[in-house]
């Protein structure tokens, strides 16, 4: 007798189907970054689920870094405003400890069309609208991070290099409060590259001098790809720290 080929009902755990609610309604901008979530009561009665159950999903999110919560004061959209999340996907650091704030110089903000390379990247196809953004980073008065910078152009229509440049906080921000476009998940290559002429001008080094490239994909929700960002950075003075968990 041959045994009968019964299907395996797929299911998710009740708190990851209420994760993926709060998750749509992030994506939908119901609640902007910055901004307090409901209460885990009133989240509860929202979606007819006992408080633990709701509790559990913004853990998880929490754990993601997609929410932040606040003693006393309850549960927030994380943003890339706070001083605490300026910075959080650069891992460059100064050696000598100092604390590090870079100040920014938007050198072209051009609308452009996609490469195959980028467009592949950024889910476009090729010859598709986008905006290409050069920036140099100093620290201390001194450039030490040259950046190539590619942005799909529907999403960020109207982007022009005088807003990037009185823009004086970190670009996420900017993104975040321009165009409502929030950065929740980068994915990195890393090797090690030599300054041409172009890269040695910017960055004020002699030709041939090392440098750390670093390219990066940036996510919004939803796991969609909203920037891709080719860095070089200068690590003579700086280090590219990381912490695995």
């Amino acid at each position: 007798m041959s045994e009968l080929n019964v299907p395996v009902a797929s299911f998710s755990p009740l708190y990851e189907q209420i994760k993926a609610m709060i998750l749509a309604s992030l994506q939908a901008s119901e609640w902007l970054p910055g901004a307090a979530i409901p209460s885990e009561m009133e989240l509860a009665a929202r979606y007819a689920v006992s408080q633990g159950t709701v509790r559990k999903a913004i853990d998880e999110l929490a754990a993601q870094n997609l929410l932040v919560r606040r003693q006393g004061k309850g549960t927030f959209v994380a943003t890339h405003q706070e001083d605490d999340w300026q910075y959080r996907f650069l891992r460059l650091a100064p050696d000598s400890g100092a604390k590090f704030h870079l100040t920014n110089q938007f050198l072209v903000c051009a609308n452009t069309k996609a490469s195959p390379y980028i467009a592949n990247l950024l889910k476009l196809k090729a010859g598709d609208a986008v905006i290409h953004i050069d920036r140099v980073q100093s620290f201390a008065g001194k450039p030490i991070v040259f950046e190539e910078i590619w942005l799909p152009g529907a999403r960020f229509k109207g982007l022009d290099l005088e807003a990037l440049n009185v823009w004086h906080g970190p670009v996420y921000a900017f993104y975040e409060s321009q165009f409502a476009t929030h950065m929740v998940r980068a994915e990195e290559k890393i090797k090690a590259v030599a300054a041409d002429e172009v890269l040695a001008g910017h960055l004020h080094l002699p030709v041939g001098a090392p440098l750390l490239s670093v390219e990066r994909v940036a996510f919004t929700y939803g796991n969609k790809p909203v920037e891709i960002r080719h860095a070089r950075y200068d690590t003579s003075e700086q280090h590219y720290e990381n912490k695995l968990n």
